[in-house]
Protein backbone atom coordinates (compact mmCIF):
# COMPACT_ATOMS: atom_id res chain seq x y z
CA UNK A 1 0.00 0.00 0.00
CA UNK A 2 1.34 3.31 -0.86
CA UNK A 3 1.99 6.31 1.91
CA UNK A 4 -0.55 8.76 2.08
CA UNK A 5 -0.19 12.35 1.03
CA UNK A 6 0.01 13.29 4.71
CA UNK A 7 3.45 10.84 5.60
CA UNK A 8 5.31 13.28 3.28
CA UNK A 9 7.79 15.50 3.85
CA UNK A 10 5.45 18.87 4.00
CA UNK A 11 7.86 19.97 1.21
CA UNK A 12 6.50 17.06 -1.02
CA UNK A 13 2.91 17.90 -0.19
CA UNK A 14 1.10 19.38 -3.36
CA UNK A 15 -0.83 22.16 -1.15
CA UNK A 16 1.97 23.01 1.37
CA UNK A 17 4.53 22.79 -1.69
CA UNK A 18 2.28 25.77 -3.01
CA UNK A 19 1.64 27.82 -0.58
CA UNK A 20 5.28 27.87 0.49
CA UNK A 21 6.54 28.18 -3.04
CA UNK A 22 4.04 29.42 -5.44
CA UNK A 23 2.29 27.57 -8.08
CA UNK A 24 4.78 27.12 -10.78
CA UNK A 25 6.49 25.09 -8.57
CA UNK A 26 3.87 22.44 -8.91
CA UNK A 27 4.64 19.87 -11.46
CA UNK A 28 0.90 18.80 -13.85
CA UNK A 29 0.71 16.03 -11.65
CA UNK A 30 0.60 17.50 -8.58
CA UNK A 31 -1.58 20.79 -10.10
CA UNK A 32 -3.90 18.04 -10.67
CA UNK A 33 -3.76 15.88 -7.74
CA UNK A 34 -5.34 19.28 -5.47
CA UNK A 35 -8.07 19.52 -8.16
CA UNK A 36 -9.47 15.88 -7.31
CA UNK A 37 -8.34 15.85 -3.60
CA UNK A 38 -8.01 12.43 -2.83
CA UNK A 39 -6.77 9.19 -4.61
CA UNK A 40 -7.58 5.01 -3.98
CA UNK A 41 -7.56 2.66 -1.91
CA UNK A 42 -4.08 1.87 -3.96
CA UNK A 43 -2.74 4.87 -4.74
CA UNK A 44 -2.53 8.43 -3.62
CA UNK A 45 -3.69 11.83 -5.27
CA UNK A 46 -0.27 12.03 -7.34
CA UNK A 47 -0.01 8.62 -8.51
CA UNK A 48 -3.72 8.96 -9.51
CA UNK A 49 -3.08 11.89 -11.09
CA UNK A 50 0.09 10.87 -13.01
CA UNK A 51 -2.12 7.64 -14.38
CA UNK A 52 -4.68 10.04 -15.61
CA UNK A 53 -1.98 12.31 -16.92
CA UNK A 54 -0.15 9.39 -18.83
CA UNK A 55 -3.27 8.09 -20.39
CA UNK A 56 -3.73 11.23 -21.83
CA UNK A 57 0.31 11.11 -23.30
CA UNK A 58 0.92 14.05 -20.60
CA UNK A 59 -0.33 16.50 -22.66
CA UNK A 60 -2.68 18.62 -20.83
CA UNK A 61 -4.10 19.62 -24.56
CA UNK A 62 -5.26 16.17 -24.98
CA UNK A 63 -6.52 15.29 -21.57
CA UNK A 64 -9.00 18.62 -22.38
CA UNK A 65 -10.77 15.85 -24.88
CA UNK A 66 -10.98 13.67 -22.69
CA UNK A 67 -14.41 13.00 -21.71
CA UNK A 68 -16.22 12.50 -18.14
CA UNK A 69 -16.85 8.91 -18.74
CA UNK A 70 -13.47 7.92 -19.72
CA UNK A 71 -11.98 9.68 -16.76
CA UNK A 72 -14.25 7.80 -14.68
CA UNK A 73 -13.04 4.57 -15.53
CA UNK A 74 -9.59 5.48 -13.42
CA UNK A 75 -10.38 3.70 -10.43
CA UNK A 76 -10.46 6.08 -7.61
CA UNK A 77 -12.52 8.59 -9.78
CA UNK A 78 -15.82 9.20 -9.53
CA UNK A 79 -18.19 11.56 -11.24
CA UNK A 80 -17.46 14.39 -9.11
CA UNK A 81 -13.29 13.90 -9.78
CA UNK A 82 -13.86 13.25 -13.20
CA UNK A 83 -16.14 16.90 -12.99
CA UNK A 84 -13.67 18.90 -11.23
CA UNK A 85 -10.99 17.94 -13.82
CA UNK A 86 -13.41 18.64 -16.92
CA UNK A 87 -14.18 22.41 -15.28
CA UNK A 88 -10.59 23.36 -14.28
CA UNK A 89 -10.19 22.25 -18.32
CA UNK A 90 -12.36 24.62 -19.39
CA UNK A 91 -11.74 27.37 -17.14
CA UNK A 92 -8.25 27.15 -18.54
CA UNK A 93 -9.60 27.33 -22.15
CA UNK A 94 -11.82 30.16 -20.96
CA UNK A 95 -8.80 32.29 -19.55
CA UNK A 96 -6.57 31.97 -22.51
CA UNK A 97 -9.63 32.85 -25.11
CA UNK A 98 -10.98 36.07 -22.99
CA UNK A 99 -6.87 37.20 -22.77
CA UNK A 100 -6.73 37.16 -26.56
CA UNK A 101 -10.42 38.99 -26.72
CA UNK A 102 -10.23 42.04 -25.37
CA UNK A 103 -10.34 44.68 -27.91
CA UNK A 104 -8.59 42.41 -30.45
CA UNK A 105 -8.43 43.70 -33.89
CA UNK A 106 -9.04 40.83 -37.10
CA UNK A 107 -6.22 41.65 -39.51
CA UNK A 108 -6.60 38.28 -40.93
CA UNK A 109 -7.92 34.37 -40.56
CA UNK A 110 -4.72 33.77 -38.28
CA UNK A 111 -6.59 36.12 -36.35
CA UNK A 112 -9.69 34.14 -36.05
CA UNK A 113 -7.94 31.06 -35.31
CA UNK A 114 -5.71 32.04 -32.70
CA UNK A 115 -9.12 33.32 -31.24
CA UNK A 116 -11.42 30.20 -31.23
CA UNK A 117 -8.60 27.77 -31.19
CA UNK A 118 -8.97 27.10 -27.38
CA UNK A 119 -12.12 26.78 -27.37
CA UNK A 120 -12.79 24.58 -30.86
CA UNK A 121 -9.39 22.34 -30.91
CA UNK A 122 -10.68 19.76 -28.29
CA UNK A 123 -14.26 19.09 -28.98
CA UNK A 124 -15.46 15.80 -30.35
CA UNK A 125 -18.19 17.44 -31.62
CA UNK A 126 -19.05 20.25 -33.82
CA UNK A 127 -19.78 23.40 -32.57
CA UNK A 128 -20.67 26.94 -34.59
CA UNK A 129 -19.48 30.00 -32.95
CA UNK A 130 -20.05 33.96 -34.62
CA UNK A 131 -17.93 37.13 -34.22
CA UNK A 132 -19.38 40.52 -33.44
CA UNK A 133 -17.09 43.29 -35.09
CA UNK A 134 -16.91 46.92 -35.11
CA UNK A 135 -15.95 49.33 -38.06
CA UNK A 136 -12.68 49.08 -37.01
CA UNK A 137 -12.98 45.10 -37.35
CA UNK A 138 -12.03 44.85 -33.54
CA UNK A 139 -13.87 42.34 -31.65
CA UNK A 140 -17.76 43.20 -29.89
CA UNK A 141 -19.00 40.01 -28.73
CA UNK A 142 -18.72 36.27 -29.42
CA UNK A 143 -21.05 33.79 -29.19
CA UNK A 144 -21.99 30.24 -29.68
CA UNK A 145 -24.76 29.90 -32.45
CA UNK A 146 -25.17 25.84 -32.35
CA UNK A 147 -23.72 22.52 -30.85
CA UNK A 148 -23.78 19.89 -32.90
CA UNK A 149 -23.02 16.24 -32.83
CA UNK A 150 -19.70 14.43 -34.17
CA UNK A 151 -20.30 15.20 -37.77
CA UNK A 152 -22.12 18.56 -38.31
CA UNK A 153 -24.37 21.33 -36.22
CA UNK A 154 -27.25 23.12 -37.21
CA UNK A 155 -27.06 26.99 -38.09
CA UNK A 156 -29.93 29.24 -38.19
CA UNK A 157 -29.92 31.71 -40.15
CA UNK A 158 -32.51 33.89 -38.45
CA UNK A 159 -30.83 34.04 -34.98
CA UNK A 160 -27.10 35.01 -36.50
CA UNK A 161 -28.41 38.21 -37.77
CA UNK A 162 -30.77 39.20 -34.56
CA UNK A 163 -27.59 38.44 -32.67
CA UNK A 164 -25.74 40.73 -35.12
CA UNK A 165 -27.92 43.44 -35.22
CA UNK A 166 -28.90 43.69 -31.32
CA UNK A 167 -25.13 44.11 -31.40
CA UNK A 168 -24.69 46.93 -33.59
CA UNK A 169 -22.36 44.76 -35.40
CA UNK A 170 -20.83 46.13 -39.28
CA UNK A 171 -19.42 42.86 -39.57
CA UNK A 172 -19.08 39.07 -38.49
CA UNK A 173 -17.01 36.08 -38.97
CA UNK A 174 -18.00 32.97 -38.52
CA UNK A 175 -15.88 29.68 -36.91
CA UNK A 176 -16.95 26.23 -36.26
CA UNK A 177 -14.63 22.74 -35.67
CA UNK A 178 -14.14 19.76 -37.45
CA UNK A 179 -13.29 16.87 -34.78
CA UNK A 180 -13.18 14.54 -37.54
CA UNK A 181 -9.40 15.91 -38.36
CA UNK A 182 -9.69 17.31 -41.75
CA UNK A 183 -10.16 21.15 -42.44
CA UNK A 184 -11.51 20.88 -45.70
CA UNK A 185 -14.99 22.71 -45.94
CA UNK A 186 -18.26 20.18 -46.87
CA UNK A 187 -20.81 21.13 -49.17
CA UNK A 188 -23.14 21.82 -46.23
CA UNK A 189 -20.34 24.50 -45.30
CA UNK A 190 -20.58 26.08 -48.66
CA UNK A 191 -24.15 26.58 -48.68
CA UNK A 192 -23.86 27.97 -45.06
CA UNK A 193 -21.31 30.47 -45.33
CA UNK A 194 -23.08 31.57 -49.05
CA UNK A 195 -26.47 31.62 -47.28
CA UNK A 196 -25.14 34.16 -44.45
CA UNK A 197 -22.68 36.10 -46.61
CA UNK A 198 -25.85 37.01 -48.49
CA UNK A 199 -28.57 37.51 -45.47
CA UNK A 200 -26.05 39.84 -44.07
CA UNK A 201 -25.31 41.65 -47.24
CA UNK A 202 -29.25 42.29 -46.54
CA UNK A 203 -28.53 44.22 -43.60
CA UNK A 204 -25.29 46.09 -44.19
CA UNK A 205 -23.19 43.49 -42.77
CA UNK A 206 -20.27 42.24 -43.90
CA UNK A 207 -19.02 38.82 -43.60
CA UNK A 208 -15.10 38.66 -43.41
CA UNK A 209 -14.31 35.35 -43.11
CA UNK A 210 -15.78 31.45 -42.48
CA UNK A 211 -12.62 29.76 -40.40
CA UNK A 212 -13.04 25.52 -40.20
CA UNK A 213 -10.96 24.53 -37.14
CA UNK A 214 -9.07 20.97 -37.41
CA UNK A 215 -6.80 20.44 -34.23
CA UNK A 216 -3.80 22.63 -35.11
CA UNK A 217 -4.52 23.68 -38.71
CA UNK A 218 -7.74 25.80 -40.14
CA UNK A 219 -9.68 26.34 -43.49
CA UNK A 220 -10.19 30.43 -44.31
CA UNK A 221 -12.79 30.88 -46.79
CA UNK A 222 -11.42 34.11 -47.52
CA UNK A 223 -8.01 33.14 -48.04
CA UNK A 224 -9.21 30.44 -50.40
CA UNK A 225 -10.88 33.20 -52.39
CA UNK A 226 -14.44 32.01 -50.93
Amino acid sequence: MPFSIKEWSEDDRPREKLLKKGVTALSNAELLAIIIGSGSVDENAVELAKKILSQAGNSLSELGKVSIAQLKQHKGVGEAKAVSIAAVMELGRRRGNSEITEKKQIKCSNDIFILFHPLLSDLPHEEFWLLFLNRSNRVIDMQRISYGGLSETVVDLRLIMKQAVERLATAIAICHNHPSGSAEPSPQDKLITKRIREGAALLDIHLIDHVIISDNHYYSFADNGE
